[in-house]
């Protein structure tokens, strides 16, 4: 792969990186404080919890840029009084490191070397299902855009494996064929 090349898979991941949490931050205005009580999608998590492991996601996603490695060390332990303002913040932070960086083709997760549209097209898949998630702990009804589901679909597979289940993603339901964004939150265990 030429430096081009490089450089035009790291923009094109940045890219869906923005449109996820530009979906994900549109979700968030629905949240008002009773809501971070409700049950979400995503078993044994309340919104609050889905916020607050979003916003470690954001963090994380934020690490492999500066300073280009991210260690599994898990979530801070504190919880922020405001979860939504904490998201909103981090997500800001997070395209603004992103946009910024200079020629960061590889990212070290764990030890490993991963490419950083590698890193910022998972990072797209686990924005947009918690910004889906989010919508449908405040009951409403969001679909995830066709064209940002469109894009993310053929990912999904390469990004959670059967390893990844039920631990991290619920087995896959029947999409029965729907609109993509439908087909990506049936692979990731959701019923739209």
């Amino acid at each position: 792969m030429t430096a081009r090349d490089a450089t035009a898979v790291r923009m094109g991941g940045i890219g869906l990186l923005e449109r996820a949490i530009n979906y994900a931050l549109g979700n968030l205005r629905l949240v008002t404080p009773p809501d971070l009580a409700n049950p979400t999608p995503c078993r044994e998590w309340d919104l609050r919890a889905l916020l607050e492991h979003l916003g470690d996601s954001l963090d994380a996603l934020h690490e492999a840029v500066e300073p280009g490695r991210v260690e599994l060390d898990g979530p801070s332990g504190s919880r922020p009084d405001d979860p939504v303002t904490t998201v909103r913040e981090r997500a800001s932070r997070l395209l603004g490191a992103w946009t910024n960086a200079e020629g960061h083709d590889l990212v070290s997760i764990a030890g490993r070397p991963l490419t950083s549209g590698i890193v910022t097209s998972t990072g797209a898949v686990e924005v947009t299902v918690h910004g889906w998630d989010v919508a449908a702990a405040c009951h409403a009804r969001r679909p995830i855009p066709a064209t940002l589901a469109r894009e993310i679909l053929p990912l999904a597979p390469l990004v959670v494996t059967e390893q990844d289940r039920p631990t991290r993603f619920a087995a896959p339901v029947p999409s029965g064929g729907g609109a993509p964004g439908e087909q990506l939150l049936a692979f990731l265990g959701r019923r739209p």
